[in-house]
């Protein structure tokens, strides 16, 4: 049975990290923004069943979840708990199992993904998001925050330049971090 075993504020004041008893991913991060893109995710789809519910992202052991700004988590937090006691989580989607980096991709693009692996996603799991690279021209950086740090003011000036600093110093000083 699916637990929450604890919920964790995160940066974002609209945003409430939920840590579960198990893991329900072991490789991937799922993002959803709207109902729509939920609708073939069985768990996304029915967090944004909750009044006031904005986006979903989830990943390892734990879920996080937006809300409206005129919502209060009281109507959101305990219909959570309940919903996930009596969910099957053998209706999540499968995952895809991770692939290396082909022989195509860069030596800059694989040492981007060391540090981003090492030192970022980590530290923004901890906050209750996530970061993925859209790509990479020349020395620009294309990334999404997922999760809490998707609409987290702190993740558009201070984290960005964070990553952006610590990949000119362990990389590349030539790099540039733009969000998506």
């Amino acid at each position: 049975m699916l637990q929450v075993i604890d919920v964790e504020l995160t940066p974002n004041p609209h945003a409430l990290k939920f840590i579960l008893n198990e893991k329900i991913l072991r490789y991937e991060t799922r993002q959803f923004q709207t109902k729509v893109e939920a609708e073939k995710d069985p768990l996304a789809k029915l967090i944004f069943e909750l009044d006031g519910v904005v986006s979903v992202f989830y990943m390892d052991k734990f879920i996080t979840v937006e809300k409206t700004k005129e919502s209060q988590w009281g109507q959101i937090q305990r219909p959570l708990v309940n919903l996930l006691k009596s969910f099957d989580v053998n209706t999540i989607p499968p995952e895809e199992e991770p692939k290396g980096l082909d022989a195509d991709a860069s030596e800059l693009y694989k040492k981007i993904n060391d540090i981003l692996n090492q030192k970022v996603r980590p530290a923004l799991a901890y906050d209750g998001g996530g970061l993925e690279v859209l790509g990479l021209e020349g020395y620009t950086l294309k990334i999404r925050y997922q999760g809490a740090c998707g609409s987290c003011p702190t993740s558009i000036r201070g984290t960005l330049t964070a990553i952006e600093s610590l990949l000119k110093k362990d990389v590349n000083p030539a790099i540039e971090v733009i969000p998506a």
